[in-house]
């Protein structure tokens, strides 16, 4: 499949474009600037030059591919959604795939629940535009729209847990938001790229997709695997949630939120089976105690 990438410079766009070429697809990717393009060349990808912010650019772009993936957020409804309405518009009754990352913050706070893709939202403040944009991508007609909602994405030494190896490392302890009680669900990135290739070769029209590994992980254990693997003995200290929102505004809630997920969805239906480390093995000994 001729398949079009937008944030194929990014993290998780990044690993999904080396999944699909791996699986054999033609991949471009959306790059906005020079170094983009450069960064796409080097990697044997083909770069297309667009902009999410030229929302009819990006609708021509679009109507020789066979899908669409899109991994790029401006984290903005401003931004996105009118990119991702002018794409969908484009691919309108052409039954091409269209695979949207979403993210299970939209779940909102799971109150303890292990729940799945079917249970209601409640999206946290920072995402709340986004269950809007994920029913455009799904009902859109004549378009095979597909959401993934990634748990926290860990892997190659970058993503959202990065920010505990560095506090750790800058201030010898692993610094987090709230009290560190509350679960978060992970997935490691190499594993989350294969559920994106299996969902744009094979997940029917209207499926949304939690993409989780294993049950989720206290926040105050995965600070302390931080830690150790950035040298600091294990030494973490609790940043209070009101403290934090200073700096993070509705980031820190998102943060703090206490999630749990069931990911059997996705092995069901596609077959995934994540292989990766976990969390704290990757943040303890590998590309995090590495980088």
């Amino acid at each position: 499949m001729k398949i079009l990438v937008t944030g194929a410079t990014g993290y998780i766009g990044g690993a999904v474009v080396d999944a699909l070429k791996q699986a054999g697809h033609q991949v471009l990717g959306l790059a906005r600037s020079e170094d983009a393009r450069n960064k796409l060349a080097a990697r044997g990808i083909t770069a297309v030059a667009g902009d999410m912010a030229d929302a009819k650019g990006l609708a021509a772009l679009v109507k020789d591919m066979d899908a669409v993936v899109w991994t790029a957020t401006a984290n903005s409804e401003a931004v996105d959604a009118p990119a991702v309405a002018a794409v969908l518009d484009a691919l309108q009754g052409t039954n091409k795939a269209f695979i949207y990352t979403s993210g299970v913050w939209v779940h909102g706070d799971t109150q303890g629940a292990v729940v799945t893709e079917d249970s209601p939202l409640a999206a946290a403040a920072l995402v709340a535009w986004r269950p809007a944009v994920e029913q455009r991508a799904l009902n859109t007609p004549g378009v095979r729209g597909v959401v993934i909602r990634p748990g926290i994405v860990y892997g190659r030494a970058v993503g959202i847990p990065s920010m505990l190896t560095a506090s750790a490392k800058q201030d010898g302890a692993a610094r987090f938001v709230g009290t560190g009680e509350n679960h978060w669900p992970v997935v490691f990135v190499e594993d989350l790229a294969d559920l994106y290739v299996r969902a744009v070769e094979k997940a029917p029209a209207g499926t949304v997709l939690v993409a989780v590994q294993g049950p989720a992980v206290k926040l105050k254990d995965i600070a302390q695997a931080a830690s150790e693997g950035a040298g600091a003995g294990g030494k973490t200290v609790a940043w209070p949630l009101e403290e934090a929102r200073k700096q993070f505004g509705a980031f820190a809630d998102a943060l703090a939120l206490d999630q749990r997920f069931s990911a059997q969805k996705a092995q069901s239906l596609l077959g995934w089976t994540p292989k990766g480390p976990g969390i704290i093995d990757e943040l303890r000994s590998g590309s995090y105690a590495r980088g």
